[in-house]
């Protein structure tokens, strides 16, 4: 876009952001002489070391280079061929990983269930269950929780409410899996610490994002339960997701947790979007889908408002599965790197189309 104002008032995604410099820099850093290949380096050794700092407690890391992969990956481990995975409709393993899950478990089932907010609560957990036991080898048989937090319409799950769905998970024999694609959102709104999210809570294996909060292509698949990783670096290996040069790949999530970045760099992203949804909800006819949490906000607002913002040179998605009368539903997310005059920019443009 040549007008480089403009150019900033890019609220489509959290993947539009460039890579943070603490992380590039620590690329180029790692960018120098012979060293082992395919994890045999330090960088690879020292992020497994930070990660069990960061979560205090023992735990088995391996980084891919997806959201995707990680998800597809971790439940693989998790899931037979003839299982099924139990996670909200509108998951992101269920909607946006074009089969992934089910053709890295080999055939098993996603099995959506309804929640406006993206969170499943416990209660739900056990009809599934029952009823796949009921109908026996006729079924695919439960084997898995997925959870994604934050989740797909930006709401978090409190500690409370991941305890809930663990319990429940061990209860019906279900290891539960937690998408963390934006992770250290969820985890500043929360306030609490990393174990109390995960591990403490009931989560057997995490998808631990960094893409979208900084990073150029890094996750990690964490096992608080080493046993459940048997199996896993082959099939890592299997799905072409074993990085040659990890170094490159570690490296990125080692600055990415090295002096707090993950945390600060959500921080900032949460508290533009903060303000983003105080300026938005003041206007006439405007008004938020679900309270703002993380770094995504869904905003009901006419359609001729989302027709002249758009031609003005802001850039979002409209949310088409859900449009109410003659209002449309939009999507704005934000990143560690979203300019504060841009998200005033875009209340103020809104604030003048909602006088008129």
């Amino acid at each position: 876009m040549a007008d480089g104002t403009k150019a900033n008032w890019n609220f489509g995604s959290d993947n539009v952001a460039p890579i943070a410099p603490e992380i590039l820099a620590a690329m180029a850093a790692a960018n120098h002489g012979n060293v082992g290949s395919y994890g045999a380096d330090p960088w690879t050794q020292r992020l497994t070391q930070r990660l069990r700092d960061v979560f205090e407690t023992d735990l088995v890391a391996f980084p891919v280079a997806t959201g995707t992969a990680a998800n597809a990956l971790a439940l693989s481990v998790l899931v037979p061929p003839y299982g099924s995975v139990l996670c909200a409709e509108d998951a992101h393993i269920n909607t946006d990983e074009c089969g992934a899950p089910e053709f890295y478990t080999g055939g098993a089932k996603l099995v959506g269930l309804p929640a406006p907010d993206g969170r499943l609560s416990a209660e739900q957990v056990a009809g599934p269950v029952e009823h796949a036991r009921a109908l026996g080898v006729h079924y695919v048989q439960p084997g898995a929780i997925s959870i994604t937090q934050s989740t797909e319409w930006g709401a978090v799950y409190s500690v409370e409410e991941i305890a809930m769905l663990g319990a429940a998970g061990q209860a019906h024999r279900l290891a539960l899996h937690m998408d963390g694609a934006r992770f250290a959102n969820a985890l500043v709104h929360l306030g609490c610490s990393p174990a109390e999210m995960t591990w403490k809570a009931g989560v057997k294996v995490l998808s631990f994002g960094a893409t979208k909060n900084g990073a150029m292509a890094a996750e990690a698949v964490i096992f608080f339960d080493p046993h459940l990783a048997r199996g896993f670096e082959q099939r890592r290996k299997r799905g072409a997701h074993l990085w040659s040069k990890m170094r490159f790949m570690s490296a990125q999530l080692v600055a990415y947790l090295d002096d707090d970045l993950w945390l600060r760099n959500a921080r900032r992203a949460n508290a533009v979007a903060s303000r983003l949804a105080e300026g938005l909800s003041a206007i006439p006819g405007v008004r938020m889908l679900h309270p703002v949490q993380a770094n995504e906000l869904f905003v009901v607002m006419p359609e001729s408002m989302v027709a002249a913002l758009l031609a003005q040179g802001f850039y979002f998605y409209r949310w088409s599965s859900r449009v109410e009368g003659d209002a449309t539903v939009i999507r704005l997310v934000t990143s560690y790197a979203t300019d504060p005059a841009a998200a005033e920019a875009l209340v103020a443009a809104a604030t003048r189309l909602g006088n008129q």
